[in-house]
């Protein structure tokens, strides 16, 4: 086979390739959240339609994650306790610890491409 006729096959093959992967729908992406020190953390995070955001407890007492229009409502979780949503729908997301109202964060969710 010659050179040239191998170069054309390989770019060939990657424009293939390029093409499946634009075609794919995007995979949806965990994202954590900690709650530790009294603090979630990170506090605000975006992510995609799709999306689960799992928090995780590492402080020594109970928390809780609280939406402010009750989307989404945990148990009270003790340490290494998790808890995870899935968003589907876009929009801002207040939530709180209804154990302790001044832990809030904020969770931005934004139309995945082709949604």
């Amino acid at each position: 086979m010659s050179f040239a006729r191998t170069l054309a096959i390989g770019a060939m093959t990657g424009l293939v390739a390029a093409f499946i992967a634009a075609a794919s729908p995007a995979q949806a992406a965990d994202v954590e959240v900690k709650i530790d020190n009294f603090t979630f953390n990170p506090q605000q995070i975006t992510v995609k339609t799709g999306d689960t955001v799992t928090w995780t407890n590492h402080d020594d007492i109970p928390h809780t994650v609280t939406s402010k229009t009750m989307v989404f409502r945990s148990k009270a979780m003790d340490t290494d306790d998790k808890f995870s949503f899935t968003f589907v729908t876009p929009g801002k997301y207040d939530y709180f610890c209804s154990l302790h109202p001044h832990m809030t964060g904020l969770i931005v969710v934004e139309a995945s491409a082709g949604k």
